[in-house]
């Protein structure tokens, strides 16, 4: 789950990257149909769905996948290849109306006896696409190098996601322009102007993709999952998911049990049905400030190096100046407090961006403004990239307001985060204005799964940093405890998003080993964090 957006002027966005029990059912009967319309739980309309399922997915394995080179401008080199999977919009539904999904996969690097299948990719969001996941085979990726010599890797996008049927709200270029308005409201009538784009930005997603967004849920998505399964003729799903790839793992281990074969959830969100999605993201905003004063902490620590302070409160007071000043007059004539915290919280959510952060407010100090005005500056010239920006909001709005109930109720929402915003204020309003589309979404919303052990359900594997800021640790502890059979391995004082893709001679070789050999480990055992970056 991956939050980089506040809302703006234009009723836009700002975006970077984006990060949210099934029954086994008899074949649907009409009466079982019938019965099931105007639910408004996903979970309960389990039979009409899981008919529909059983449908697309025998239509899908007799079909295949026609293999073929990638289109050009997908940027997707051989020897990936790149297909297509078609599926029903509707699950209750199953011969009306179809969409089609894109996927890509490289074979594996082994021997045809060494093959194990394919091994499924789902990096987070919603609305992040997995297709990139082949590359790390051609990349030489040396962490999934012995994974890769047993299994297919097989990226895909989901529904509405970049190839596959793809949604959007407002015109790609008017939501990158910039500067936004502050996410922090100074008065009333801010928070009433901002309320004013949510609900706008609400309804641009009616007007624009409207027919998708009541199909646009994590259980359809997990079904879909199920139908690309069939589709490659694997009988078993072997999957990696991270981020919000871990509700969905969480939601197909439910609906399907017995289908999964392996399966590693890399930086957990909470399945609890109270926490789908509101309570998520108020809890996201206590972790994303527990890292921000770890970043402080060692930029601090650092000094000698960057310049801005021996203490947590010095280096802060350096981030306020730079945010008032660019509130005061934005930097590059682009850059305001809203693209400042679209560039600053990827320290937070990475190690990796510790130290071009902490340079490109070390050189702001210094008196150098460039660097931070050509790391938060929007590329209109990119024209490309910013079509993929907001479908990826698109798809992250769309997926979190149909998945689950949200308050409609301003009063509440004020309250909630007017109280956080005062002990956590990095990223509070930020992420309040970015999902308060929600409170107004014109499509039903539903009742998400209850996540549980299912009949079959083999060992999975849960990765997990104690200090991760956009999926806190509590999600993989409740996990653990609703997938029976699970072991959860630890990398303690660390908080990197996403564990598994870095380097840790402790958890590399039992990831790998539970993809090679099923044997899960631990059901609980803790790993030394990652290397710190050195400045």
């Amino acid at each position: 789950m991956r939050r980089t957006a506040v809302l703006g002027s234009a009723g836009t966005l700002l975006a970077g990257t984006l990060i949210a029990g099934a029954v086994a059912a008899p074949a649907a009967t009409a009466d079982a149909v019938q019965q099931n319309k105007g639910s408004s739980s996903l979970q309960d309309r389990g039979g009409a769905e899981a008919y529909g399922v059983k449908v697309a997915a025998d239509r899908a394995a007799r079909a295949g996948v026609d293999w073929t080179d990638c289109p050009a401008d997908w940027g997707l080199a051989k020897p990936i290849q790149c297909g297509w999977v078609t599926v029903p919009l509707d699950y209750r539904k199953p011969h009306g109306k179809q969409i089609k999904l894109a996927v890509d996969r490289v074979g594996n690097t082994g021997t045809q006896q060494e093959r194990q299948g394919s091994l499924i990719y789902n990096p987070g969001g919603p609305g992040g696409s997995g297709m990139r996941f082949p590359a790390r085979v051609t990349g030489k990726n040396a962490i999934w190098a012995g994974a890769a010599k047993a299994y297919d890797f097989v990226g895909f996008d989901p529904r509405g996601v970049g190839h596959s049927t793809p949604i959007s709200c407002v015109d790609p270029q008017e939501y990158v322009k910039a500067p936004k308005a502050d996410p922090v409201p100074d008065s009333e009538a801010d928070k009433r102007a901002q309320r004013k784009l949510a609900a706008e930005y609400a309804d641009g997603c009616a007007e624009k993709s409207g027919w998708m967004l009541p199909h646009m849920t994590t259980p359809n998505t997990a079904r879909d999952l199920d139908v690309i399964r069939a589709a490659l003729g694997d009988k078993k799903l072997n999957f990696v998911g991270v981020s919000y790839g871990t509700y969905l793992g969480a939601v197909y281990g439910t609906l399907f049990p017995s289908h999964v074969r392996r399966m590693v959830v890399d930086s957990v969100v909470d399945p609890s049905r109270d926490n789908i999605w509101y309570q998520a993201n108020l809890n996201q905003d206590i972790a994303f400030q527990t890292r921000w004063n770890d970043w402080q902490d060692w930029v601090a620590k650092n000094d000698a190096v960057f310049h801005l302070g021996t203490t947590r409160g010095q280096v802060e007071a350096q981030w306020q100046k730079l945010r008032a000043d660019a509130k005061k007059k934005p930097l590059g004539g682009v850059v305001g407090p809203a693209e400042l915290i679209g560039f600053f919280q990827s320290a937070p959510y990475y190690d990796s961006s510790w130290v071009p952060v902490a340079k490109a407010l070390s050189a702001y100090a210094a008196g150098d403004p460039k660097p931070v005005v050509e790391a938060a500056s929007p590329d209109l010239a990119d024209i490309q990239g910013n079509i993929a920006s907001e479908n990826g909001n698109a798809v992250y709005t769309a997926v979190e307001c149909a998945d689950a109930k949200w308050p409609t109720n301003w009063q509440k929402w004020d309250r909630d985060n007017s109280r956080l915003h005062d002990k956590y204020p990095f990223l509070t309003w930020s992420n309040a204005w970015m999902n308060l589309p929600c409170a107004t979404w014109p499509t039903k919303q539903n009742t998400p799964v209850e996540v549980r052990t299912g009949r079959g359900l083999p060992p999975v594997l849960i990765v997990q940093a104690t200090r991760d800021a956009a999926t806190p640790f509590k999600g993989a502890v409740e996990l653990h405890k609703r997938f029976k059979g699970s072991s959860l391995l630890i990398e303690k004082d660390a908080g990197s998003h996403g564990v598994t893709n870095l380097v840790n001679p402790c958890i590399n070789p039992r990831v790998e080993g539970y993809l090679l050999t099923g044997k899960a480990g631990p059901k609980e055992s803790m790993c030394a964090p990652h290397a710190t970056p050195k400045p």
